[in-house]
């Protein structure tokens, strides 16, 4: 999930806020027990808050879907030339975090084993090798080293917590625990450490948000699930789990796909949203689960504009690009390992690359992929298809020298950003909070513990639905306090 988040200055700096300053919906009316809700996309939180409504006995909902299947950025494609296709995964990858021992489990890896998905555990860092612009290289001292600084980075992080002193950058935090990346295997091995897991760079990202991601994720001594990850090879799609679990409760009138929202209209009596198409659609209440893209980007305009508070949530985050470019060709030629790592003197250039033609994976596939992030994905993006191939190939020929390394047979890579149903692949109180009574929100964006995270995704669905459901039961709806006004702890001094 990853970005400078101006809502953690802000928790930082809640005790100097002025009485009055959160607000919090309360409805002193009696809302109706046959209450509807519009659940709007239907990805992971909008299945999974579709389902926590149903078990709390609430069956007037509907599932809206712009794309013509349930699963979101869980989304999956065949590639490769005929008769050597895989099915291959273009979003959401891997479970990350599983179980250890009787610990907690995550929630998306218990949905997995429920549906009989098929994974197989992945190793980032124990099977790797190393290169660079000259060809293979061994730098996995510096990769090894990278790691114990981004261990360092997180053990400094929970101290600041610890102490309330306020954010700061993951750079920052790299900086002060003297871990200054400055060569290119450095800032390779940095990348693959942080930037491929966040999408975003240090400089973009909150250093104390980022570390506890990774920590209530992975750490067990935090509550996390293990360290184990787990890749999602099922040629079902990693989508499967999701629309598996869908299938065991949604009936037909309860979802509708292929139906894009255009304009959202709210008021204290209840929502009304317009499709594409020209249709409305009333209901008493709205979760809205749309990307952070694109709510940035304008995509479905509010009736009436967000308040204030919610627009700088909103546009005070970064919304996370993670593109995998994929290769087949005729036979493997590269690396034996998993994973492998390009250390170019431009960071962020073509640097993590995963052979899929491999015992683990899909061995005899010829297929390999290598990921970029962020700005570097957006540029790509904005490059014909035969300009990326072009670039990539030549960094696969500067990997491998004594290789005549032909041209593939097959050639894909998605288009996340520009895609006006997600702007990106990858997002606590102001941008989760509701406004009035009846518009809601969730997503992995509005996850503080797991923002980026899939199971984040999940914990946002269950936690807002049953949030709404109070709200249909109980006759009266506490909202999510938001702050109005995020102001600095001391007066500005020039």
């Amino acid at each position: 999930m990853f970005c400078l988040r101006l809502w953690l200055f802000g928790m930082s700096l809640l005790s100097c806020y002025l009485p009055g300053s959160f607000g919090l919906s309360l409805d002193s009316r009696v809302h109706k027990k046959g209450a509807s809700v519009l659940i709007l996309g239907g990805g992971v939180s909008g299945v999974i808050a579709a389902r926590t409504i149903h078990e709390r006995g609430i069956t007037n909902f509907t599932i809206v879907e712009a794309r013509g299947e349930l699963g979101g950025r869980l989304t999956s494609q065949a590639f490769g030339a005929p008769g050597k296709q895989v099915t291959l995964e273009l979003g959401a990858n891997w479970v990350q975090g599983t179980q250890a021992g009787d610990g907690p489990a995550n929630p998306i890896w218990t949905l997995a084993q429920k549906h009989g998905l098929h994974t197989h555990f992945n190793d980032w860092f124990g099977s790797i090798t190393t290169y660079d612009a000259t060809g293979p290289v061994n730098h996995v001292d510096v990769f090894d080293d990278s790691g114990d600084a981004y261990t360092n980075l997180t053990i400094a992080a929970g101290a600041r917590v610890e102490k309330r002193l306020v954010d700061a950058t993951a750079r920052t935090g790299y900086s002060l625990i003297g871990a200054k990346s400055r060569t290119a295997q450095a800032m390779a091995s940095e990348y693959y450490q942080f930037d491929w897991e966040y999408a975003q760079t240090p400089e973009e990202s909150s250093w104390i948000a980022s570390s506890w991601g990774n920590n209530f994720t992975y750490n067990t001594d935090e509550g996390g699930f293990g360290d184990d990850n787990q890749m999602a090879l099922d040629q079902r799609g990693f989508k499967y789990f999701i629309q598996a679990e869908a299938a065991e409760f949604l009936q037909p009138q309860q979802v509708r796909l292929n139906s894009t929202v255009k304009k959202i209209t709210h008021s204290q009596s209840g929502v009304s949203v317009e499709l594409v198409g020209g249709e409305t659609l009333h209901a008493d209440y709205a979760l809205c689960t749309f990307s952070l893209g694109v709510l940035q980007n304008d995509d479905v305009v509010f009736e009436p504009a967000l308040p204030d508070w919610k627009q700088e949530a909103i546009q005070s985050m970064v919304m996370a690009t993670y593109t995998k470019i994929f290769l087949q060709f005729p036979e493997r030629f590269w690396f034996d390992t998993e994973m492998a790592l390009y250390a170019d003197s431009e960071r962020g250039r073509y640097p993590v690359w995963q052979s899929l033609d491999h015992e683990n994976f899909f061995p005899g596939s010829g297929i390999i992929f290598v990921t970029v992030t962020g700005d570097y994905s957006q540029r790509i993006e904005a490059l014909p298809d035969a300009q990326v191939q072009e670039e990539v190939m030549g960094v696969l020929r500067a990997m491998f020298p004594n290789v005549t390394v032909p041209d593939p047979l097959a050639f894909f890579f998605p288009r996340w950003h520009t895609d006006p149903l997600f702007r990106g692949s990858e997002h606590h109180e102001n941008l989760r909070a509701n406004v009035g009574e009846r518009l809601w929100f969730a997503g992995e964006a509005t996850s503080q513990k797991y923002f980026g995270f899939l199971h984040g995704a999940y914990f946002e669905g269950v936690d807002v639905a049953t949030d709404i459901a109070k709200c249909i039961q109980g006759g009266a709806c506490a909202g999510i306090a938001h702050v109005e006004e995020v102001q600095n702890a001391r007066p500005y001094q020039v």
